[in-house]
């Protein structure tokens, strides 16, 4: 089933185009923000007026949607092997990586922990959630990107204590998710349940995400706690080559990821909680976002081709833990 479209903003007059960004859960008011600055930019360079529509989901399905033939424009997603699926399908050209600054990565994020207000299972590391009658909320590895970076992070970070190596990490890891509750298909599934539903002690989220549940939500339901050591997050952007070269949409596009990297369009990643990639503005942010301690996935994993061989194709590493979790 194709994920849900929606679209953004008010369209008072015909289009003159039209135009899909397929993005992961997590993005949905950032882009709708975003889509009408870039809109209006647009329209007054070109005259054109844009109607466009966003996708949102598991950032794993949003990438399988586009192959079965999702005709997204761009795609936004949280992680750069799920843009890789599409290029093996031939949607996108190998080498998309190369299009954009930072390997087409405008802004990053990173993982934290999520908990009831004043933190009653006193959670304050990795380590913490692998405690007996400690309920995690978190995604699903095989179907959204967060939950790929949560299972990461967890084996980085015990790959990384005194001693660490992969046998530790995996006994680590399984712990952990032994002690899951509910395990949704991408990360705005799993707030809901943690925040409206009311279930389990921690949800592990985007460190974006939890910042505007705070906000939305009010500081005295939940805390937000940084683990000592957590991965660098990198959500990843590309054109998707063989729909734009169809529809005429290529310059539509080009710009479209480049206000991405403008001032203006990192500001509006910042103001939405993303880390900005450019100094200026992440300067301007900067008390929004607590200094902590990260690694990325090419230091400790060795890229994300080897990592999602390794841990979450069908039968991998993931799989052989979750089954064996009992």
């Amino acid at each position: 089933m194709l994920a849900t479209l929606i679209l953004c903003g008010s369209v008072t007059q015909a289009a003159d185009r039209q135009f899909l960004n397929v993005s992961y859960d997590a993005t949905r008011e950032f882009y709708d923000d975003f889509n009408k600055s870039y809109g209006a930019y647009w329209k007054s360079r070109t005259g054109q007026t844009v109607e466009f529509k966003q996708s949102h989901g598991g950032s794993g399905k949003q990438a399988r949607s586009v192959v079965d033939g999702l005709k997204g424009d761009v795609v936004t997603l949280a992680l750069a092997n799920d843009i890789n699926e599409i290029v093996k399908s031939g949607q996108i050209k190998a080498g998309w990586q190369k299009e954009f600054p930072y390997n087409s990565a405008p802004y990053t994020s990173t993982i934290v922990f999520m908990v009831r207000k004043g933190n009653p299972k006193k959670i304050q590391d990795w380590k913490d959630l692998t405690r007996p009658g400690v309920q995690i909320i978190t995604p699903n590895p095989k179907t959204g990107g967060l939950p790929r970076w949560i299972y990461l992070s967890a084996w980085g970070y015990a790959l990384k204590q005194p001693g660490g190596n992969d046998a530790k990490a995996r006994e680590f890891v399984k712990s952990m998710y032994k002690n899951v509750k509910v395990m949704d298909s991408a990360a705005r599934a799993s707030m809901t349940t943690f925040a409206e539903r009311g279930m389990g002690d921690v949800l592990l989220t985007w460190e974006n995400e939890a910042l505007v549940t705070l906000k939305t939500l009010g500081p005295d339901k939940y805390d937000i706690v940084y683990p000592s050591i957590s991965i660098l997050t990198e959500p990843s952007v590309a054109i998707v080559d063989k729909t734009v070269e169809k529809n005429g949409n290529k310059w539509l596009a080009t710009g479209y990821i480049n206000y991405l990297y403008s001032p203006l369009g990192q500001e509006m990643a910042a103001k939405y909680y993303y880390r900005p990639r450019n100094q200026k503005v992440m300067a301007k942010y900067a008390a929004q976002f607590p200094k902590l301690k990260t690694f990325t996935i090419d230091e400790v994993f060795g890229g994300w081709s080897k990592a999602q061989q390794t841990h979450f194709v069908n039968g991998a590493t993931f799989d052989q833990i979750y089954n064996d979790r009992r």
